[in-house]
């Protein structure tokens, strides 16, 4: 029986995980349908015990809609920050989450690394599993 394929190490070194905790505006590049990316700013919390990063937005806004569009088994997603010469990237699967504690739990991870969100009752979160992760930050 042949092996499934391993999954790669995500990073786990304090530098880089604190670098995620650091307050830092992040880039997401979602895919429209046409294959083009789309890439904006957005607020984002990485969650390294779970391999999970969330960015709250509204169901209207391109980025859930190019996510959503992308099916049921999620989209091909990307999310930096970068600080000088120190930068880390997170891919992963996205999917769009509406469950009023998925939405709670990622404004409570927003409030902490950044500030309490505006109210927003179309909010949603992208939640992104992280498959790889890459950067390049040292203690």
């Amino acid at each position: 029986m042949a092996q499934p394929p391993s999954r790669p190490a995500l990073r786990s070194d304090p530098a880089y995980l604190a670098f995620w905790e650091e307050r830092h505006v992040g880039l997401l590049t979602t895919l429209r349908p046409d294959g083009s990316p789309h890439l904006v700013p957005v607020g984002v919390t990485y969650d390294s015990g779970a391999g999970v990063a969330r960015v709250i937005t509204s169901r209207s806004s391109k980025k859930a809609r190019n996510v959503l569009a992308a099916g049921p088994s999620g989209a091909r997603v990307a999310v930096s920050q970068a600080d000088g010469a120190r930068w880390a990237t997170l891919e992963g699967t996205a999917v769009v989450r509406d469950e009023p504690e998925a939405v709670a739990d990622a404004e409570a991870r927003y409030t902490r690394r950044y500030r309490p969100p505006r109210v927003n009752p179309n909010r949603v979160v992208i939640e992104i599993t992280v498959t790889r992760t890459m950067g390049s930050v040292r203690a």
